[in-house]
């Protein structure tokens, strides 16, 4: 005969729960709803709706990251807010106002603008407190046609960085009139001219540069690995435009010969799509900045003779042989 023996817990141990008891931990978002293919690249964890368009969020800067990165690793890269509000956006979007998966967003312009000092990285990830409100909300019967959003991002209390955009949103069978069939599907990359120098355009890593050098001092064109696991995540058929403000932010650090380019201040506007397989020339050209002690540049996109883009940056610049962690430029955002 075999005995059972209960054996008994210790005094203290916590009481057994089922897991539908246990509280809710932080999570993502789900990520098609900012459409991203891997959990590693959403920055949005939860949604409140304050008023009928005015919500408050929540979200995280992981402390490293693969390609939203500074040289030494010290300071959140300004383009991980102008990601973040393209996720709200999306986000926004999908879950508030109940546009299905599938359908397809033209991002008309976005502006950010970061607050430098608020930037460092600390031991662990950067939580976020977010605030987006939602203007100019136009309907189509039942359906979201368009939206603007402003929102704030503040990182314990402090700001870290402000912006806005414009959406459409695009139900796929207007999409793929819009784009004509021969343009929907995904384009298999071809041969890859060669990248210019990832130092010349504030870049440690060549896998990570964006353009090709011309003989032009202003001029580049426009060539991203399409097999990038970041810019190129979430696949498409036209380049990305976090791709085009990648673009012209290497491109201004390249034409002011500095070997760091910090945006402060960036506003981009989008006219069309950059088409893959044919030659998008990115022109770089130094205006006065509207903020003291910043350089200004000025970038445009063209491709078959149009314009495809503009983008404004001001920032903060540390040019080639000055010592690391030294930028031109106190002003911030």
């Amino acid at each position: 005969m075999t005995l059972l023996v209960r054996q008994q817990e210790p005094a203290g141990a916590p009481m057994w729960r089922a897991p539908q008891e246990l509280p809710p931990l932080t999570t993502t978002v789900p990520r098609e709803y900012v459409h991203r293919a891997s959990h590693a690249e959403v920055f949005l964890t939860g949604c409140r709706r304050l008023a009928d368009a005015r919500f408050a969020l929540t979200g995280q800067w992981p402390r490293a990251h693969t390609f939203f990165t500074n040289e030494d690793g010290t300071r959140h890269d300004p383009m991980q807010a102008a990601e973040t509000i393209r996720q709200v956006g999306l986000y926004l979007a999908h879950s508030e106002f109940g546009v299905p998966l599938g359908h397809q967003f033209l991002l008309r312009d976005m502006e950010y603008s970061v607050y430098r000092d608020n930037l460092g990285i600390g031991q662990g990830p950067s939580e976020l407190t977010l605030e987006a409100v939602c203007t100019d909300v136009a309907w189509r019967g039942s359906r979201l046609a368009q939206f603007a959003m402003n929102i704030t991002i503040e990182r314990e209390g402090r700001p870290a960085a402000r912006g806005s955009g414009h959406f459409t949103c695009i139900t796929p069978t207007v999409y793929r009139r819009l784009r004509g069939a021969e343009r929907t599907g995904e384009k298999a990359p071809g041969r890859r001219p060669r990248p210019a120098e990832a130092r010349q355009v504030g870049r440690s890593s060549s896998a990570d540069v964006v353009l090709s050098a011309t003989d032009d001092a202003g001029l580049w064109l426009l060539n991203p690995d399409q097999s990038h696991p970041i810019l190129f995540e979430h696949g498409g058929d036209h380049v990305p435009g976090m791709v085009l403000i990648e673009a012209a932010r290497q491109a201004a650090c390249g034409l002011l010969g500095a070997e760091e380019f910090l945006p402060v201040r960036v506003a981009t506007e989008f006219i069309q799509y950059a088409e893959f397989g044919s030659p998008c020339w990115i022109q770089a050209v130094s205006v006065p900045s509207e903020e003291p002690g910043l350089h200004g540049v000025l970038i445009t996109g063209r491709q078959d003779g149009n314009d495809v883009f503009t983008t404004r940056l001001d920032g903060d610049c540390r040019r080639r042989g000055e010592r690391a962690g030294q930028l031109v430029g106190t002003h911030q955002g």
